[in-house]
């Protein structure tokens, strides 16, 4: 299972950054200042670090290269309300993996994460998520279910990919909202249950199941 560092002050988008990824598996620890993210970098026990670079005390580009220069090699993807061209060159030349402005959409982020510690490990990438008789291929972005493709849009794409990876298990309202439509989203929304009925109405309206009181689940 993979460790991930979050340094990020603004607790509402280390609070939505840490619920995505544990919703994927990952095991998180966060952080709100440079000084505390520093400490607990060096001390070698994560496999990628998301950074801020608007921190109190030490700014992630200090901290950043306070890393690179104790030889911490651990992948490192930036965050950053600035946009500026500078910016961005001179944290990737401080040693950053990856750099993502703000506001971001979490799958974006979810797949710069693989990206980078597929590219650490030399892990085989999955190229095509599989249920049963539903598939969907990451590359083409089309599932088929029972033999016959279907033509997705891009909210359908990401919410079946979320699915996919996660057979079996119940996923609530939230964490679906959090994850496809990114952390502005409205918690009074009815859009997921637009959604889900969508992918029910394409694939089947066997393919995702209520779970009364507490989300939807894909059948492992």
């Amino acid at each position: 299972m993979n460790r991930i560092l979050i340094v990020e002050d603004e607790e509402r988008i280390a609070s939505f950054v840490e619920k995505g990824l544990r919703a994927n598996g990952f095991t998180t620890t966060v952080v709100g200042d440079g000084e505390a993210g520093h400490e607990y970098a060096l001390t070698g026990g994560f496999d990628l670090v998301v950074l801020d670079i608007g921190l109190p005390g030490r700014d992630g580009f200090t901290v950043l290269r306070e890393l690179r220069e104790g030889r911490v090699t651990t992948p490192v993807i930036v965050l950053t309300a600035r946009d500026s061209v500078r910016d961005t060159v001179a944290g990737l030349e401080g040693g950053a993996d990856d750099w993502m402005t703000k506001p971001f959409r979490f799958e974006e982020l979810l797949a710069r994460i693989r990206l980078r510690l597929r590219t650490a490990a030399r892990a085989p990438e999955v190229t095509v998520l599989r249920s049963g008789s539903l598939s969907l291929d990451l590359r083409t972005r089309r599932a088929r279910a029972d033999g016959r493709t279907v033509d997705l849009t891009a909210r359908e794409f990401v919410l079946l990919e979320l699915f996919l990876r996660h057979p079996g298990q119940v996923l609530s309202r939230e964490q679906i909202l959090s994850h496809v439509w990114g952390y502005d989203f409205d918690p009074g929304s009815n859009i997921v249950d637009v959604y889900v009925r969508a992918l029910r109405k394409k694939l089947g309206a066997d393919r995702v199941e209520t779970v009364r009181g507490m989300g939807y689940r894909l059948p492992g």
